[in-house]
């Protein structure tokens, strides 16, 4: 009898609170943005740190910067941008060019190979803009520079 009663219980809990189909909430998803200019310099003084500026074309006010997505593999660096899309009729048409960037501080004396995303082609492959920056001694980047 107890068992009965404690299922009825649970059975009175569980649709009182159950879900409203009235949600007001927004509805969020998040897209990956496609990377159309980036700023890197010619070359990497060993031990240094850059800022690595990339632009993206913002579609809409609905599309708010999230986060830059790293996929590090050694010296090579996918870098993508994500975007979270609020998804609701009060968006205005914008294409407004905007600019993110992120700090590297440079280890080792190998070449960086960054891969930055630039989007699907017709087939639904990711695209990407290959960058290779040579890392220089502090020695050796006096003499680039003196050029």
């Amino acid at each position: 009898m107890k068992t009965y009663v404690y299922l009825l219980l649970v059975l009175v809990v569980g649709l009182s609170t159950s879900c409203n189909v009235d949600n007001e909430d927004p509805v969020v998803r998040t897209e990956f943005m496609p990377i159309i200019n980036v700023a890197v310099p010619d070359h990497f003084v060993q031990g240094e740190t850059y800022e690595v500026l990339m632009s993206y074309l913002k579609p809409s006010s609905c599309y708010v910067f999230n986060n830059i997505i790293f996929d590090i593999e050694g010296h090579e660096r996918t870098v993508s941008i994500l975007n979270t899309v609020y998804q609701n009729d009060n968006c205005t048409i914008q294409d407004e060019l905007t600019t993110v960037s992120f700090d590297l501080t440079v280890s080792g004396d190998e070449i960086y190979l960054f891969k930055f995303y630039q989007g699907k082609d017709e087939f639904g492959i990711d695209q990407y803009h290959l960058v290779e920056v040579p890392v220089v001694s502090n020695r050796a980047s006096k003499t680039v520079n003196k050029k």
